[in-house]
C-alpha cells in the first residue's frame, strides 16, 4: 500500500510554522513507502482546495508540483528546493507562477492543505515547468496508484 508521510505533522493535523509564509517557508520533509510492482517514476502536487477562504472557496491554489521522482528516491529532506533535487527531476508551476515550494499563507481561516503523491508506470517527457492542468494531463494513462497526507494551517494576523 502507498503511503506519503511526514516527520513534522501527522495527517490532519497543524502545518508548523516553519514550513508556511509566517515561518521559514521551506518543504517539510516527506517520505514515502509501498510503490506499486511498476512504478517507474513519482509525481508530487501540493494544493489548498480551500482558496481563497474556507468558508466559500473558489479555487485549488497550487503550492507545489513535482514530477519525475525517480522510483528508488522514497523521500524528500526538509528545504527541498530546485537545485538540490535528484536529477532528472523536474518542477512545475505553481498558483504564485514560479517553481519551487510556495508554503501555506492564506488569507483567512484554517485552510486544508493536501499532499498528492502518484505512482507513475514511466517517468513522463520534459513538460517545461508544466501547470497542474499539463501534468495531470500527461499523467492521465500513467498513474499506477497514489495517496496523500493532509494537514492544516490557519495564518498569523497580528
Amino acid at each position: 500500500m502507498l503511503v506519503l508521510r511526514s516527520d513534522a505533522f501527522s495527517h490532519g493535523a497543524a502545518i508548523p510554522r516553519r514550513y508556511t509564509c509566517d515561518g521559514e517557508n521551506v518543504s517539510p520533509p516527506l517520505e514515502w513507502s509501498g510503490l506499486p510492482k511498476g512504478a517507474k517514476s513519482v509525481a508530487l502536487v501540493m494544493e489548498d482546495p480551500d482558496a481563497p477562504g474556507p468558508a466559500a472557496p473558489k479555487m485549488t491554489f497550487v503550492h507545489w508540483l513535482l514530477y519525475n521522482l525517480p522510483s528508488e528516491v522514497s523521500a524528500l529532506p526538509e528545504a527541498a528546493a530546485d537545485d538540490t533535487l535528484p536529477a532528472g527531476v523536474r518542477s512545475g508551476i505553481n498558483d504564485w507562477r514560479r517553481t519551487g515550494y510556495g508554503g501555506p499563507c492564506p488569507p483567512s481561516g484554517t485552510h486544508h492543505y493536501v499532499i498528492r503523491l502518484y505512482a507513475l508506470d514511466s517517468a513522463l517527457p520534459d513538460l517545461k515547468h508544466p501547470t497542474i492542468e499539463v501534468l495531470e494531463q500527461a499523467m492521465e494513462e500513467h498513474v499506477l496508484g497514489h495517496t496523500e497526507l493532509m494537514g492544516t494551517y490557519k495564518k498569523e494576523h497580528g
